[in-house]
């Protein structure tokens, strides 16, 4: 079997280098949408809330950031790790959390240590649970939380894992916004370092059972943050502690995903869904944790 749940969750863990300056800032930040016109901003190219994303003498560093840091995906290590060998057309992103412990740098060297904490049996596929805790000399930067889900890997009689669901508030939300995907935004986005080929080789797509290439989850997860950032946090990317989600759904290039938000006290909850197929869900449990 390809994966091996018990030799993947007592291995050592695996130690990764990393390093990123203003360039891998701001093309990440291209890559999830800075710069491109949304309701609130129509002339955003000069607009100076929009230049913190992307002029490097006015940036600051949206903490999603921390998914892609070091020109690869945060689950790297992780499935990189003893017991697992996957097919990548079988695999989907569950999950995704990031803790920030404090302000990411516009340029830094940090390392990486990557654990698998858990692997999830859920019968008909697996859930692999990826850590990446990230250090530089100045102590701990970010943690990051990965569920990864990987079809046809189950039924090796492990624990299923949690199952609960976030509901969301029974109210109007607080605010709506919608940020329309441009067709090309999958192939600038993996230009962060996401090469899976599921996001913009049609053929690939087809043998993962989709008819066209599908938009990286990370990069809905970074539209979605900045979104939260923009309009609720009032630009401060500083505000954001902790950003978790579950990838509910899938969006392609093309669509414009609807952002409700309902604000509390230091948090933010979140669902984000895809306009353009009458609100089918792409983001749920989705919360964003801010002073």
């Amino acid at each position: 079997m390809p994966i091996d749940a018990a030799k993947a969750t007592s291995a050592e863990p695996r130690t990764t280098e990393l390093a990123w300056d203003h360039k891998d800032i701001q093309l990440y930040h291209l890559g999830i949408g800075a710069g491109a016109a949304t309701p609130e901003k129509p002339h955003p190219a000069t607009d100076p809330d929009e230049l913190r994303y992307t002029l490097e003498s006015a940036l600051h560093v949206l903490p999603s950031f921390a998914t892609v840091a070091g020109g690869g995906m945060a689950v790297a290590g992780g499935m990189a790790a003893p017991g697992i060998d996957v097919d990548l057309a079988a695999v989907l992103h569950g999950g995704q959390t990031v803790t920030v412990h404090r302000a990411l740098p516009v340029r830094g060297r940090a390392t990486q240590t990557s654990t698998v904490p858990a692997i999830y049996d859920k019968q008909k596929a697996a859930v692999i649970v990826l850590r990446s805790e990230v250090s530089d000399d100045d102590g701990p930067l970010w943690t990051c939380d990965t569920q990864i889900f990987v079809r046809g890997e189950g039924g090796f009689g492990g624990d299923r894992g949690p199952s609960a669901r976030l509901e969301l508030p029974d109210r109007v939300p607080d605010r709506t916004t919608e940020r329309l995907i441009r067709e090309d935004q999958a192939l600038l986005y993996r230009l962060s370092g996401d090469w899976n080929p599921l996001h913009a080789d049609p053929e690939f797509a087809k043998l993962a059972g989709f008819d066209r290439p599908i938009l990286h989850g990370l990069c809905s997860y970074g539209v979605t943050l900045k979104a939260v950032v923009d309009t609720v946090l009032g630009g401060d990317v500083t505000r954001v502690r902790s950003y978790t989600t579950r990838f509910a759904g899938i969006a392609f290039p093309g669509e414009t995903l609807r952002i409700r938000m309902w604000e509390g006290d230091g948090r933010t909850q979140v669902s984000v869904t895809a306009a353009d197929r009458d609100d089918a869900p792409v983001l749920a449990d989705t919360v964003v944790e801010h002073s």
